[in-house]
């Protein structure tokens, strides 16, 4: 099974050693995605629903770019500095999952890259 580097100008560079995703098989793999800003690589604002909102469309426009769409991923991970906004990501999070619930884990950490306040990964199924 050979592996694929996907990578979009839709989405922000990587910001260190690795890629936007990797798609292998029938499976694609995003990396955590900040609330970056394409074209600037700079955070989008300080407030966290905007910050939301960016890390979930550069999430869509990876799985875009490698060919599936958002119904198609299978498990979401997430990574907020303060547990307190997590009513805050479900508003924000259903704009892009709508019925499609997949799952997921949310964990509070103590730091993320750029200051960040969300980092979004997943895994979507391309069969």
């Amino acid at each position: 099974m050979g592996c694929t580097i996907i990578k979009t100008s839709n989405a922000p560079d990587a910001i260190g050693p690795y890629s936007q995703a990797i798609s292998a098989g029938s499976f694609l793999f995003v990396s955590g995605q900040l609330g970056l800003d394409p074209q600037t690589g700079e955070l989008v604002a300080p407030d966290f629903e905007l910050q939301a909102r960016q890390a979930l469309e550069n999430v869509n426009q990876i799985v875009l770019a490698a060919g599936c769409r958002m119904n198609q991923v299978m498990s979401v991970d997430i990574y907020l500095s303060n547990l307190s906004n997590f009513s805050k990501l479900n508003d924000v999070y259903q704009e892009y999952f709508g019925d499609h619930q997949p799952a997921r884990a949310v964990v509070e950490v103590s730091g993320l890259p750029k200051r960040a306040s969300v980092e979004i990964k997943c895994i979507a199924y391309k069969g």
